[in-house]
Order: structure tokens, then sequence, then C-alpha cells
């Protein structure tokens, strides 16, 4: 027998077996999974009668809240694709984005207004505009809010023909290495495999309760929308990230699994609040998204009572590919040596292959020492770039995903990230083309040549830094420079300063050495990467 592969079965199940218990917290809402399922239910009657029909995508723009942890049900089990945008984007990322996919139907907090207004004109072809909090009575948006949608729509239980599990369900956007973002496809079968993986992983259970720290739209939030559905166990929805907030939400809720990006622990650690709370109920806590430090995986040990680990992953691996949790092989080590593994990259988990091979493809020794790229399979890694195929023939390779991420490995199989083949920049968690910034500011009459390259940042772990030269006769100060940016990008990618140079140093090939570049920033650092 083959069912297919779906995460609607994760929905139906506690929809069925965990009808009364909480499953969803949201503020002042409170959900049961038979409520919240049955909402589900009724945006998926809300989506067909608005016309959408399988295979369409629908966007969302919205802050973490339950009305988009319903769209990855709502959406997809009638055969639309979710698409959740990254809100921190600038306007003219939203209109590529928005436009590349051919998004149908766009859901959009009130927050945001002001930003869709401004763009809808130069969408080609978004039919709706549909509030999810408050209307704010424009003409060109839905009368109706999301709610009011899904009272209107029919309260029976949603049927539909089982998907094939190798259709697209969620697509994300993701800045990679070009200035152009890039819709990572992952299919119904990437997402209910990488669930099972995820909840062997974290040894999931029913009574667990995680704050969703990390947005719903970064990176698939990590899995959770799957895997704690999958289980039972409740989500605590977080509006945004406030670190007082969470301190608080930590003993209010009970909550047992928590998710941080570096910045978000060391606000943690550095907050007036911390220890003024019981964070009993705290079991495990992941870092991911960038490189913690040995000194914060034992600082949040201390401060929360549970055990830290790295965790690793791309959006085009749905994410989660190793976690640096302790295997029985090394568990006796000594606790110094514990927190050193506990802050490398991990180990493959379920379902995960990984290689650390050299530019021929030939494995790398297991000496913790030689440094390779990370490849890949596993059954999250994503269907393909959206209509990319030349881009996601790049990427894999002979049945392989290539990363693009170089690292070391050990006979234990813990893989450590020690630099980046590619020259994205990882901020807070977020990726940041460099060459995106370097086209920006290529654009300026003053500027010759620049690099844009990362720079160690003790709040950010690492922020790009512009090195320019000008043009002979020219001039430009940093300040004007900086501002030609903040009007050309979205906030979190600009600058956070610039270096003026009188050439930049350069390979055979006229290329610019960037490795030279970073030396003079990272001298003294143990890491190549931090963020």
């Amino acid at each position: 027998m083959n069912i297919p592969l779906t995460p609607i079965r994760f929905k139906r199940r506690a929809q069925h077996l965990y009808s009364r218990k909480l499953g969803v917290v949201c503020g002042t809402a409170r959900f049961t999974y038979a409520e919240f399922g049955a909402r589900c239910d009724r945006l998926s009657h809300a989506l067909e009668a608005l016309g959408v029909r399988a295979g369409d995508r629908i966007a969302y723009l919205a802050w973490n809240c339950h009305r988009l942890l319903e769209g990855y049900y709502g959406v997809v089990q009638m055969g639309g694709v979710l698409q959740p945008l990254n809100i921190r984007l600038s306007p003219e990322d939203f209109t590529f984005i928005l436009n590349d996919s051919g998004a149908r139907l766009l859901f959009f907090d009130s927050d945001f207004r002001d930003i869709v207004a401004g763009i809808r004109g130069r969408l080609r072809t978004v039919e709706h505009f549909v509030p999810l909090d408050r209307a704010a009575g424009d003409s060109w948006a839905s009368s109706k809010t999301y709610d009011a949608l899904l009272a209107d729509a029919s309260a029976a239980p949603y049927e539909a023909a089982e998907p094939d599990e190798d259709a697209v369900a969620e697509l994300f956007y993701t800045s990679g290495t070009t200035a152009d973002p890039k819709g990572v496809m992952l299919t119904h079968r990437n997402l209910y495999l990488h669930a099972l993986g995820g909840i062997v992983a974290c040894a999931l259970r029913d009574t667990d309760v995680q704050l969703h720290t990390i947005p719903l739209f970064h990176v698939n939030g990590w899995g959770t929308p799957q895997t704690l559905t999958a289980m039972g166990a409740t989500h605590v929805m977080l509006r945004k990230f406030d670190p007082a907030v969470v301190l608080s939400l930590l003993e209010q809720e009970r909550v047992t699994l928590l998710a941080l990006v570096p910045t978000m622990a060391n606000a943690l650690l550095h907050h007036p609040d911390l220890g003024k709370h019981d964070y009993s109920s705290l079991r495990l806590v992941n870092v991911g998204g960038a490189a913690p430090s040995l000194d914060m995986i034992r600082n949040i040990e201390r401060a929360f009572g549970a055990p830290c680990y790295t965790g690793y992953g791309l959006t085009e691996t749905s994410p989660l590919l190793s976690l640096a949790t302790l295997k029985s092989t090394v568990a006796a080590e000594d606790p110094e040596s514990r927190l050193r593994r506990q802050a490398t990259t991990g180990w493959p988990q379920l379902g995960v292959e990984l290689r650390v091979v050299d530019e021929a493809g030939r494995d790398m020794r297991p000496d913790g020492s030689e440094i390779g790229e990370i490849i890949a399979r596993s059954d999250g890694v994503m269907k393909g770039y959206w209509n990319k195929p030349e881009a996601t023939a790049e990427v894999i390779r002979d049945g392989w995903f290539h990363t693009g991420d170089m690292a070391t490995i050990d006979g234990e199989g813990y893989v450590t990230i020690v630099d980046r083949k590619k020259d994205i920049i990882i901020s807070g968690g977020e990726n940041i083309a460099s060459i995106e910034i370097e086209q920006c500011l290529a654009s300026h009459p003053a500027v010759f040549e620049n690099a844009v390259i990362p720079v160690p940042d003790a709040k950010w772990g690492e922020v790009p830094r512009a090195l320019v030269v000008l043009k002979p006769g020219a001039a430009a100060t940093e300040e004007e420079l900086l501002a030609w940016c903040r009007e050309r990008l979205a906030p979190y990618k600009c600058p956070r300063g610039v270096d003026f140079f009188d050439t930049l140093p350069k390979g055979g090939t006229g290329k610019i050495l960037k490795k030279v570049l970073r030396e003079r920033y990272w001298s003294g650092e143990t890491r190549r990467v931090r963020g």
C-alpha cells in the first residue's frame, strides 16, 4: 500500500486524535486542534470560492500568527502553494518575488498596508489583496478580512483527492548568491519526510510546547509547522521577537522547546529580566541559522537549565541536515569537550547523508582539520528553484546538493563550518548576497570598484562592510554611500560601514581577492564564519 506522503496527514491526525487538546496559542486566542483544523478547512473552502485552484501560489506578508500557521494546511490541502514572504525585504524585492512566482492572492497584515499599496500597481498576477487582521477601507483590497472570509465559508470538513506527493506545497524565496531571489520548491514529500526526521532528532512528544521565536516565513519555520502538528504538540505564536515577552511566555505557557538564532540568544542573555521567571519546563534549546560560540552555548545552558545544541540546514533542505546533539559514542566526554561538540555544526540526522569533499568530489579526511565543501542528500532536499533549471543544476549534481559551505569533519561524523564557498553574509540568521550590495554601490557615480565582505560584529555575528575605490577626481563620503544603499536595499542588507582604498587586491584573472581583504578584519578570530 502506498499512501501519498503529505503534511496534510499531520493536520488530519491532530484534528482527530487531539481534538480537545490545546493546539495553538496566539495572543489571547487559544484553539484546540479541532478548532484549528476547522479553521484550516474553512480557509480551503474560502480560497476555492475566490477561484483559487490547485497549483496557484498564495502569498502571505505577515507576522507570526495563527492565520499564517493555518495557511500551512488550509492552502496546501486544497492544492495551493503556500508562499510566505520575508517581511524584512524591500518593496522592490516583494515586487520581483510576487511577479516571478505568479502569485494570485496576497494576504497581508495591516502593518504592511502601505508597502502593498505602493507595489500593487506593478504586480502582474495578484488578483486578490486580503487584509489578515483589519480592513483599511481601500478600494483595491478585499472588503472582507481573513476572518470574515472564513466566517462566510462552508463549515463542512474539507475533502479532496490526495495530492501528488511530488507536487510543490511551499515556495520560499532566498537571496542565494545572486541579486535576484530564487524560489525554493518544497514538495509534499519533502515536508512529510523532513518532519519525521525532525521528530526523531528532537524526540518530540505530545506534551511539548514550542514558542515560535523563528518567523514562519524563515526556512519553513525550521519545520515546526509540520513536526509539532504531527505530534499533537502545542504551538505558541510570537508576533515579534521581544526578549521580555519571550522570557515571560516561557513561564506562562510552560514552554519545553525554544529555537533561537544567535542574535536572539544574545538579547535574552543580556536582558534585565533574565532570571526573573521559571524556566524549569524547558527541555531543549536549539541555536541555528548561524554559528554560535562555545561561550554562548555555555551561557544558555546556565541561564535556562536545559541542554543547548547547534543545528544546521538551508532553505533548500527543508531545512534540517545536522544537529549537534551528543551521540552515545561521545556522551562521556569531559564538560568542555561536550560544549565544544555542541557548538559544532553537528552530525547528519535520520534520512540525511552528509559528505565533506574537495573540488573533485573526493571525501576529505575525517580528521577535523581538512577543509572541503558540505554536500548532502536527503528526503528534504528541494525539488528545485522555481523556473530556474540551470540554477538548480548548478547546486544538485550527481544526486548531491552542494551547500557552498566549507567545513571539516571528524571521525564521529560531526562537521564544523569554517568558511563559505560563495560570498554569502549571514547576519543575525539572514542571508545577504554581497553581489547585490556591490551592484548597488557600483551604480553610484563616484564609485570605481568595490567589494563587500562580512566583518565580525558582537551583536549580529557578522555584518556587511563595503570596501570602496573611488573614481579618479571623484569624491564621496561614507554617509553618502550608506544613504545611497538605504534608498535601494532592504535595511538589513545595507553595509554597516565603508572603508576607502586606493586599490583592491586582485588575482591573475583580475578578480578581487576577498579572502585577502577579510584577513585584516578577522585577524585573531578562531572562526571565519560568525553569525
